[in-house]
């Protein structure tokens, strides 16, 4: 019996590290205490690019920043948390207009989930003809959701003209989305609704507005390094050098 036991959680472990394999099309890895990254995979011009997003567990439930890039995973990743904490998804906050962060605000919107953007991102959205959120919020509100407190920010164009950050100051974490590139990124990537002038005053912002975080979410590649918003920085200002 105590074999038998024994083959049963090895391969209940094997299981799982199969599921989180580096193949696995959504994959979800512990940060701090109740938050959570996950990361998903989409096809743009013929190359597998990652995005990171956020969720954090509350005891009111989970409030998710930012969608899957791959709308296959938009189901899964509800069933993943449910399955591993045993808790809905409640709220979904897109962090700016592209389809890497806005794509599931209708899915979830229909799964009876509050969804939120900015005014900004709404008159992109509606602009395009894309589908918007529910819930308008003002560029920099506070939320408490639970036991846990954040905070919406807007520092100003960047990477998008409507990006967001949000802030937990208990836990220094910062969620940057594609505001902040990761120190793995070799140029700026997409510029195509870039301001990179305005970029520059918007990282500086936020430097001064939040201080010494513990951990910085980059949207896109690895976002362990710390070194992500000034690696970002000095990316900006080399890029306006050049265009001077």
């Amino acid at each position: 019996m105590r074999k038998l036991v024994s083959l049963i959680f090895f391969l209940t472990i094997l299981s799982n590290s199969f599921g989180q394999s580096k193949n696995s099309p959504l994959q979800i890895s512990h940060l701090t205490g109740d938050f959570y990254v996950y990361k998903t995979f989409h096809n743009y011009k013929g190359t597998l690019i990652s995005a990171n997003a956020l969720y954090l567990v509350t005891n009111k439930g989970v409030v998710l920043f930012d969608a899957p890039w791959d709308e296959t995973q938009f189901q899964p990743l509800l069933d993943s948390i449910k399955a591993r904490h045993h808790k809905d998804v409640v709220m979904h906050f897109a962090t700016h207009s592209h389809e890497d962060r806005a794509g599931g605000l209708e899915f979830y919107r229909k799964k009876g989930i509050k969804t939120y953007t900015i005014k900004l991102t709404d008159q992109i959205l509606e602009k395009e003809n894309k589908k918007r959120a529910e819930f308008v919020i003002q560029n920099d509100t506070t939320f408490n959701v639970g036991q846990h407190t954040f905070e919406v920010y807007y520092p100003g164009k960047g990477h998008a003209p409507d990006n967001i950050v949000v802030w937990f100051n208990k836990e220094k974490v910062l969620y940057g989305g594609c505001f902040v590139k990761s120190t793995e990124a070799k140029d700026l990537g997409y510029l195509g609704d870039s301001d990179v002038k305005e970029w520059e005053k918007s990282i500086k912002k936020i430097q001064t507005k939040f201080k010494n975080p513990k951990y910085i979410i980059t949207g896109h590649d690895g976002w362990k390094d710390l070194g992500s918003l000034n690696h970002t920085l000095k990316m900006v200002k080399e890029c306006n050098a050049a265009q001077h």
